[in-house]
């Protein structure tokens, strides 16, 4: 990194030559010299005239170690040239530091590679038995899930529960179905574990109206922080429950009531919630059900089935997107199990792990100082390097889903959850990924430059002091002078 009294040196030696030389001490120029284009006019008011674009960012970045914000932070910064694959400028670029969401960049990149673009989970409706002439199944209906992060969520362009039950009674007609003489089944054995799943160590609560924790369960929680994890949500705001781990039952819950003092909560179970759903309303159309919804994980001796109809979700590429847009957690943790479970035969999240990092290392990441422990970023456990970072981006760059991975990514001051960064100066040009845990703000990804290049970079900042606010504005001064890079 260059040393800010080596710069002002060399700049005010060049300064003073060229103005002893043009006669700039004099109180008058030259009338040719002032009649002359501005093109062809040089500029000595400030110092800045006479430095590269590369040396600006080297003392911008100097700058930012005395700033109140970042003086006691830990942090790295790195910008990398994908074409000549040197670093342009960096500070502390081996640190490991706390990534925070920008670890999604790793799972959804192992996703689209592993499992590719149009990758789509299935949920299936079958029957059991056989239908009489009157049209009553002697039988039980069967929704077999695969681990649909999205069913029922309307996200990324999935359907809501009441369409995909709506199709699934047009399918049940069809086939001349009037009434069901036994019970809906539930099959989720291909998730079977993750109710029971321990999360990530030293996760972070959240508490979110638009998503949740991952599914899982954890230990050593004071029951009485339950109350501090609940908060009371914005009064203006559609969406008001509050999602989390209960340390009662270990399992993910959404609270609907929050008096300050108790929560009023149910077991977020989406399959349960589809199949009971399907049994209401097909009793309200006539279609009669004796039996109930009953959940089977395994089955030792599994009744022959006819398939009736199957829901597909979004396209792997269309969940990536949304995941990366609105950096849902959700969304990422179930995409981390699926990759594990299609490589490994298994859906536990040390599968997930196991599969990234040898996708990782396959693909010649830089693995020294990065600990990977979740899909998502939300333990502070995480750790990876800027170099790693910048470098990892690069080779993305080679691959036939680039295209896919890099529209996935939000645009500053546009969309996603970089809408409200570089409103001025890098609006349109930066796109990444960002990441927000307490006191850890980071972010990942590509630059447009003035000049037309591409650039890559990382920077993260952990242990900064101020708002989250005041860390922002300092991230967009670290980068905007890199946009004339």
């Amino acid at each position: 990194m260059i040393r800010l009294k080596n710069i002002f040196l060399a700049q005010a030696l060049a300064f003073s030559a060229i103005a002893f030389g043009q006669g700039t001490f004099a109180s008058n120029y030259p009338q040719t010299y002032d009649n002359r284009p501005s093109s062809t006019v040089k500029d000595f008011s400030s110092p800045e005239k006479l430095m590269s674009a590369k040396e600006l960012v080297d003392i911008n970045i100097n700058a930012m170690m005395n700033d109140p914000v970042l003086r006691n932070a830990n942090w790295g910064f790195v910008i990398y040239d994908p074409k000549t694959k040197k670093v342009v400028s960096s500070y502390n670029e081996n640190a490991s530091l706390i990534p925070a969401s920008t670890t999604k960049l790793l799972t959804t990149d192992a996703a689209v590679s592993l499992l590719g673009e149009n990758f789509r989970w299935i949920t299936q409706l079958e029957y059991s038995g056989e239908i009489d002439e009157n049209g009553h199944l002697h039988g039980n209906l069967y929704i077999v899930g695969s681990g649909d992060p999205s069913l029922g969520t309307n996200k990324a362009g999935a359907s809501s529960y009441s369409a995909i039950v709506s199709d699934f009674i047009a399918a049940i007609s069809e086939k001349g179905i009037k009434k069901v003489n036994g019970d809906i089944i539930i099959q989720t054995g291909i998730f079977k574990i993750n109710k029971t799943q321990t999360l990530p160590e030293n996760i972070v609560w959240l508490e979110n109206g638009n998503y949740y924790l991952p599914a899982g369960s954890t230990y050593e929680i004071n029951p009485q922080n339950e109350r501090l994890i609940a908060k009371p949500s914005n009064p203006f705001a559609e969406n008001k429950n509050f999602y989390y781990i209960s340390p009662y039952i270990k399992q993910m819950v959404y609270a609907d009531k929050f008096d300050g003092l108790s929560l009023t909560t149910k077991v977020a179970d989406p399959p349960a919630y589809l199949a009971n759903s399907l049994r209401t309303s097909m009793i309200k159309k006539g279609v009669g059900v004796t039996g109930k919804v009953i959940t089977k994980i395994t089955d030792s001796n599994p009744e022959k089935r006819v398939a009736i109809t199957a829901y597909q979700s979004p396209t792997l590429a269309d969940i990536i997107y949304y995941t990366n847009q609105r950096s849902d957690n959700n969304l990422a943790e179930a995409t981390l199990r699926m990759v594990g479970f299609q490589k490994k035969g298994d859906q536990t999240l040390e599968s997930g792990r196991s599969v990234v990092v040898e996708h990782l290392k396959a693909n010649a990441f830089e693995t020294e100082g990065l600990n990977f422990m979740d899909g998502s970023g939300l333990s502070r456990n995480n750790l990876v390097t800027p170099i790693s970072q910048v470098k990892f981006l690069t080779n993305i760059m080679d691959e036939k889903y680039y295209k896919t991975y890099f529209n996935s990514l939000p645009i500053a001051g546009q969309t996603g959850t970089l809408k409200s960064m570089f409103n001025g100066e890098g609006n349109g040009q930066i796109f990444a990924k960002t990441g927000t845990l307490n006191k850890v703000k980071t972010l990942a990804g590509y630059m447009k430059t003035h000049t037309g290049k591409t650039l890559v970079f990382s920077l993260l900042i952990n242990n900064y002091a101020g708002s989250v606010d005041q860390v922002k504005g300092r991230m967009e001064q670290i980068l905007q002078p890199a946009l004339n890079l």
